[in-house]
């Protein structure tokens, strides 16, 4: 697995002089070129005294959550001076079409496929988004890019207004363009009626499931997609809190927490991986590590990591340069263990 260096310090320090005006808000392009299922590297971050986790995920372009996933043993509010904290930059691409907009909602993040080059060589640009809370979960399926619209108005409708109301905070038939509105200054109408993908004038929620069913980005990156995506586009919402990818000869796997509500879906966990594992293979041989993927389904860190390999023989898989962990049988594993 490959791990890039990045002192956080050291970025924001030099982006503070060159660019005093602005704020940091990402350190490298999260554009990646489609060859295999992984896309992405991690990377280690290195604190200020006056950092949060907040901080340092929006100064890489990832969401709240997915940073506590892969650091659950830091506080988020008070990491403290020079702590490394893992940037988890590194996906296994959702099982999806690649072309236009896909959104894994437990993962909370935002694909986008280019729409222009050789279909062998595509690119893909992902950012983290927001999510609707519980109550007002985000639909999953296929749609479309149907209007893009800047500097939008708000138009609350009756269920939102009456929950304002309720809470103290009535709100207006219309919120105009501007610093209050929570749509921010880019939304992407979709064909589901009455959800967008939209910016924000709360940043510090991305990541979470803060919205009302629409998909939230940081104002930086939903300008990326607006200006990126075409009317029309595809749109694939989907649901996969744990994605299995082939890379390099070998298998990966990428588990996230499910959905509170999706607890009955996601119940034969094992099962079900190893039958996206078999179809991803396409009849070649798969040796699995059982224990790492157990493992992997414990502690949900959002990180893909290696649970086996595929090849067309041993020999091959040797020849490749892939040495398995043990691999131990089942014996005593259930699907709903984790």
């Amino acid at each position: 697995m490959m791990w890039k260096l990045i002192h956080h310090q050291v970025l924001c320090r030099l982006c503070l002089f060159v660019l005093f005006s602005f704020s940091c808000e990402t350190a490298l392009p999260l554009t990646f070129e489609v060859t295999e299922d992984l896309i992405g590297e991690l990377e280690l971050a290195s604190t200020l005294q006056s950092d949060t986790l907040s901080d340092i995920a929006r100064t890489y372009d990832q969401g709240y959550f997915e940073m506590r996933w892969a650091n659950p043993t830091i506080d988020p509010w008070l990491p403290g001076e020079d702590t490394e904290i893992i940037v988890p930059s590194l996906y296994v691409l959702p099982e999806a079409p690649r072309r236009g907009i896909v959104v894994n909602v437990p993962e909370m993040r935002l694909y986008f496929f280019s729409e222009s080059g050789n279909q062998k060589k595509r690119k893909v640009t992902t950012h983290p988004i927001s999510i609707g809370r519980q109550s007002w979960s985000t639909p999953h399926g296929a749609t479309k890019v149907v209007a893009k619209i800047k500097n939008p108005n708000w138009y609350p409708p009756e269920s939102i207004r009456a929950e304002h109301a309720a809470a103290g905070d009535p709100l207006p038939r219309i919120v105009p363009a501007g610093p209050e509105n929570p749509l921010g200054a880019f939304a992407i109408l979709l064909g589901l009626p009455g959800y967008l993908i939209h910016g924000t004038n709360r940043p510090y929620g991305i990541g979470m499931r803060v919205t009302h069913g629409c998909l939230r980005m940081y104002p930086k990156d939903v300008k990326n997609i607006f200006d990126l995506v075409t009317i029309g586009a595809p749109v694939y919402i989907v649901n996969q809190p744990y994605k299995v990818g082939i890379a390099r000869n070998k298998v990966y796997l990428e588990v996230h927490p499910y959905l509170a509500e999706d607890k009955n879906a996601f119940r034969d966990q094992f099962s079900q991986v190893v039958a996206l594992i078999v179809t991803k293979a396409l009849g070649r041989g798969v040796q699995l590590n059982w224990r790492t993927m157990r493992q992997a389904f414990l502690k949900k860190s959002g990180i893909p990591i290696v649970i086996g390999g595929v090849s067309e023989s041993q020999q091959v898989l040797e020849k490749v340069g892939y040495v398995p962990a043990i691999v131990e049988p089942m014996h005593g594993l259930t699907s709903s263990d984790p």
